[in-house]
């Protein structure tokens, strides 16, 4: 009987310091996880701003595709929802509790299933000079029975930091392949109207073409400043010669008339006249243009039309400084052809 009571006694001892070793656990929890995405922060934010695009790149959802998902009336932004029920995920929901753009999101999540719970989460979005760097972190209070789980379990950090990892490489995943979507389209035989543009001349390859266009750009709008000219036309690049090892190009900016270049200037006046042309459409990144030429002059062939002696210019119909997914540019490409 005695060694019943020291057995009970023993147990309850060690009952009352595995309470206390639970209760002294820590009351908080903190943790983030980083990742370096080579993409406009825009893009990323818009993805991770609206719950409808988190099916995409939810570490959780992929667990359980079948999930019940229920999308509020409001996805995005300040006030945007959604919840989900199911075998494996459990029930519970999440909330967007604020939003600066580009910079930051604050959410709320709420388990109500296997167990009650609720906890912050973050996330931030800082341009660095490798791309976007995205971090996202969750924090909480921690009850009793949650220490408990813990205890047995692992922290919150250990259980979850691993999901976090897997959401930010699924996240990159889809933003580099919804960057490299791109359309060509040929719009077949048109008229192209003609007009003046100030333009500059230069050579370039497949590396510094970018940086070279960027400049000739620069150039010219710097001209038109100084001389109260007015742009009247999107952006245009005519090639003057094209081949495997690179271009010589002229960069140039619609005007609506004929103006005087002072000499000495480093920019001149052009002028394409009204003439037929084949145009075709590139949307997409400026990376697909081979691809969106190698299409046109097959349509060429095909239709045995002839290019004429003037030479293919093309049309920058979407500012990239409006439109962050270069899936989303739109470039008019235009060959002319003989009557």
């Amino acid at each position: 009987m005695k060694a019943l009571k020291y057995i009970l006694l023993l147990l309850l001892v060690l009952i009352i310091g595995f309470s206390i070793y639970v209760a002294v656990q820590p009351n908080e929890f903190k943790f983030n996880r980083s990742k370096i995405i080579k993409a406009p922060v825009s893009l990323i934010f818009n993805k991770v701003n609206d719950f409808k695009k988190w099916p995409d790149f939810s570490p959780w959802i992929e667990q359980e595709p079948d999930a019940q998902l229920t999308f509020g009336d409001i996805t995005v932004g300040k006030g945007g929802n959604y919840s989900w029920l199911g075998e494996i995920l459990g029930e519970g929901s999440m909330k967007t509790i604020a939003t600066e753009d580009n910079k930051s999101i604050t959410q709320e999540i709420n388990f109500i299933k296997p167990f009650e719970a609720q906890s912050n989460i973050n996330w931030n979005f800082e341009e660095s000079p490798e791309g976007t760097k995205v971090t996202w972190a969750m924090d909480g209070n921690q009850d009793f029975v949650t220490k408990l789980v813990t205890v047995f379990m692992g922290s919150i950090e250990s259980q979850t930091g691993p999901d976090f990892e897997r959401g930010l490489f699924k996240l990159d995943s889809i933003v580099q392949e919804d960057m490299k979507r791109y359309d060509v389209k040929i719009n077949g035989v048109t008229e192209y109207g003609g007009g003046f543009y100030i333009y500059k001349t230069t050579n370039a390859n497949s590396k510094n073409i970018s940086a070279k266009m960027g400049k000739n750009y620069g150039a010219i709008m710097q001209f038109m400043g100084q001389n109260g000219l007015k742009q009247s036309g999107m952006p245009l690049t005519v090639y003057n010669e094209m081949s495997e090892s690179g271009v010589i190009m002229s960069n140039g900016i619609p005007v609506n008339e004929k103006v005087e270049i002072p000499e000495g200037a480093d920019v001149a006046l052009g002028f394409i006249p009204n003439m037929k042309v084949i145009k075709t459409t590139l949307t997409g990144n400026y990376t697909n243009l081979r691809k969106a030429y190698e299409a046109a002059y097959k349509h060429l062939a095909e239709n045995k039309l002839e290019p004429a002696e003037h030479k293919p210019f093309e049309i920058y119909v979407t500012d990239p400084g409006n439109y962050p997914n270069p899936a989303d540019w739109k470039t008019e490409i235009y060959i002319p052809i003989k009557e």
